[in-house]
């Protein structure tokens, strides 16, 4: 596995260990203006749109949590249209890493939810989003590591598909993903997908705790193998599965403002981060979506310190977090 060595920064009031987001959809960091480019292009409907930013952007506290979120995520993916759409709208996703000031960044996305809404096929799809982020990551000098998300709104059977064509690509990917209605298709479900994945030597994380409670995260680890989970703030509500994820040390990926949008958290002072840290579980900083929610990593950062009330020690263990739970070698 390649090894990444970075320099402690200075970061405006805190000193920071390097600035790392692992839970970052490639779907949701497409850039608003480049939805606009090319929906000007070709004549697509939201280039009509009164207000078209409105389509691509959450407001603070989404009205009815998750669904309405995601729907921000989603509904316009069908604007790129083209493969060449998607190597541009790559290599703008690490672009926009690199302007932020990231060290590591990766990106997780599913190449049959593109094909859903675009036609084009999951494996070319991954050739195009791979070879945009190699040569933006070779521009720029910043580390990329990329995630294969299984659907799992598609069910057990064609995950192990999903699986299958992930795997004629192994090389391109560090881990694999599992999201979609969390509520709807219990983890144990997807176990036979989920061991091809780990005999192929791929990490495993998984979203859990964001739409459902504390069990969807116990099953995550129990029956995937998971070894970080997406959000799992929900975690909190149980003392005994805080306690088995610490000594686990198994990386829960919150995103403060993703979060609150969603409603997974109530609001950022409350968030369940102060819990999760008290009970000594590894926690970590993220974006989610950084269209979506209209944020970068080194805000959540700020917005870590100044709305949510950590302290500059704690930010120091939570980058630290980032730093070992990443799915690429990182040293310091």
């Amino acid at each position: 596995m390649e090894s990444h060595r970075f320099a402690p920064k200075f970061r405006g009031e805190l000193t920071m260990l390097p600035l790392i987001d692992l839970h970052r959809h490639l779907e949701g960091s497409v850039r608003s203006s480049t939805f606009l480019d090319i929906a000007h292009r070709d004549g697509h409907p939201l280039a009509a749109a009164p207000d078209p930013r409105n389509a691509l952007v959450a407001t603070p506290g989404t009205p009815g949590g998750l669904l309405p979120y995601l729907a921000k995520v989603d509904d316009q993916i069908g604007v790129l249209a083209t493969l060449p759409d998607w190597h541009r709208a790559a290599q703008e996703a690490v672009d926009d890493a690199f302007n932020d000031g990231l060290d590591y960044v990766e990106f997780r996305f599913s190449p049959y939810f593109i094909q859903q809404q675009t036609g084009l096929a999951p494996e070319a799809v991954i050739d195009a989003v791979s070879s945009g982020t190699a040569a933006a990551s070779a521009r720029t000098g910043l580390p990329v590591g990329l995630i294969a998300t299984i659907l799992r709104d598609l069910g057990p059977d064609l995950a192990l598909s999903q699986i299958r064509t992930f795997l004629t690509r192994r090389d391109v990917w560090c881990g694999v993903d599992l999201a979609g209605n969390e509520a709807g298709y219990e983890a144990a479900l997807f176990t036979p997908a989920f061991q091809q994945a780990r005999d192929a030597g791929l990490h495993i994380t998984i979203h859990a705790g964001e739409a459902a409670g504390p069990e969807s995260v116990r099953a995550a680890v129990q029956a995937l193998g998971a070894e970080r989970i997406g959000h799992g703030v929900r975690a909190a509500e149980d003392p005994a599965l805080m306690d088995s994820l610490a000594a686990a040390g198994i990386t829960l990926e919150c995103a403060l403002t993703s979060n609150t949008q969603t409603g997974a958290a109530p609001n950022y002072a409350n968030h369940q981060i102060h819990q999760l840290l008290a009970a000594g579980v590894p926690v970590t900083l993220n974006t989610d979506n950084p269209r979506v929610s209209n944020t970068t990593l080194s805000h959540e950062h700020t917005l870590a310190h100044h709305a949510t009330g950590l302290t500059p020690a704690q930010l120091h263990t939570v980058a630290h977090h980032s730093v070992t739970a990443a799915f690429t070698d990182l040293q310091l």
